[in-house]
């Protein structure tokens, strides 16, 4: 196999070329037709037949062979607004002092060009050991049903995923899951100043104690205990009424250790309020530090973490991990900026890691 280096250029050259035309184009969650159509046209134009549903466009290797094992490429084309302490046209890809400045820079779109030129590398190859599925989505900043989730159906067989978010390269071999819940107390309503009803707040207090002091029986070897955080209370209308209910809201991340359907299953066995989950979509995702992608990276000098943050992988039910140019620290930010050489080592990384394994 020809080595990588000697397609470096272009590809860098193209991929550079392809965020800077991202970048001009607004893609908001839930508005990303037009980048979707520029990503459909680069790559039917190297000649990959794509495949779309909504914003999201993904394709299969030339030579795919549903024989061998398929690995997953994705990334997510969606942005946040621009913050109010913009200083520059957060629409104006500009190359300054070695940095790529533009909304969505950083926060995916270096990984996302990365992975699309490490697709076309691998693209028209013949008697690889895998496939690769290239998924490039939309609504992942808000973590939103019609992006990733959407399409997963139509992708068949995944064996592992690579996520591209911005992680310094280094390898995030598991990531939070999260859920949000909905707690209510019932009392019963009377008069404060004679022994009457039966007071909600008392019976939320017993419950929120629960919350802050149970310790699950497993640790994430990664994370270590699940982490489960009272954020939000309300209770009450009047000073001389007891209420008849008390409401409020726990912040769960969930640890690789358990599922979603787990945890809360175990609340729901200690607490006598009422649970109720606004979603369990996002579970937490982990992949073992002996699985060969990761070794890869470990061998190329790359070091492993846990990601306290909520990505696209949190709604694989496949091994992932999540890797990516760029630095979270400047994702969401003012003037945001990816260096172009962090595409460049961001490409060849990815490659030598996905080589090494084909």
């Amino acid at each position: 196999m020809p080595t990588y280096m000697a397609n470096n250029n272009n590809l860098f050259q193209q991929a550079v070329s392809l965020l800077q035309q991202l970048i001009s184009i607004q893609s908001f969650s839930k508005e990303e037709d037009r980048t979707a159509d520029l990503i459909n046209e680069f790559l039917q134009h190297r000649g990959v037949q794509t495949h779309r549903k909504m914003n999201n466009i993904w394709a299969w290797n030339k030579h795919f062979d549903a024989a061998k094992p398929t690995i997953l490429l994705n990334s997510h084309h969606d942005t946040v607004k621009p913050n109010s302490g913009y200083t520059r046209d957060p629409y104006d890809a500009k190359i300054e002092d070695g940095k790529l400045f533009g909304l969505g820079s950083n926060d995916a779109g270096g990984c996302l060009v990365s992975l699309i030129a490490v697709f076309l590398y691998f693209h028209d190859k013949e008697n690889l050991k895998y496939n690769f599925c290239l998924a490039t989505t939309a609504e992942e900043e808000i973590s939103g049903v019609n992006g990733l989730e959407l399409i997963i159906p139509e992708l068949g067989k995944l064996d592992f995923g690579i996520v591209g978010e911005p992680t310094l390269m280094q390898l995030a071999i598991a990531e939070r899951g999260l859920m949000v819940l909905d707690c209510v107390a019932h009392g019963r309503a009377g008069h404060a100043a004679r022994e009457e009803g039966d007071n909600a707040i008392y019976k939320a207090l017993t419950d929120i104690e629960w919350f802050r002091s149970f310790t699950f029986p497993k640790e994430s070897e990664v994370f270590g205990p699940i982490k489960m955080t009272v954020t939000i209370i309300n209770a009450g209308s009047q000073h001389n009424v007891v209420p008849a209910s008390c409401t409020f809201t726990v912040d769960v991340r969930v640890t690789d250790a358990y599922r979603n359907e787990e945890v809360l299953e175990i609340i729901r066995q200690h607490v006598i309020c009422d649970v109720n989950p606004r979603s369990i979509r996002l579970k937490p995702s982990s992949i073992p530090r002996e699985h060969p992608i990761v070794q890869a990276g470990i061998a190329l000098g790359r070091t492993t973490y846990g990601s306290p943050t909520t990505s696209d992988q949190s709604l694989l039910d496949i091994p992932s991990i999540k890797v990516g140019p760029g630095d979270s620290a400047r994702s969401h930010t003012a003037d945001e900026f990816v260096f172009v050489d962090e595409i460049r080592e961001g490409i060849d990384l990815y490659i030598k890691m996905l080589e090494s394994i084909n």
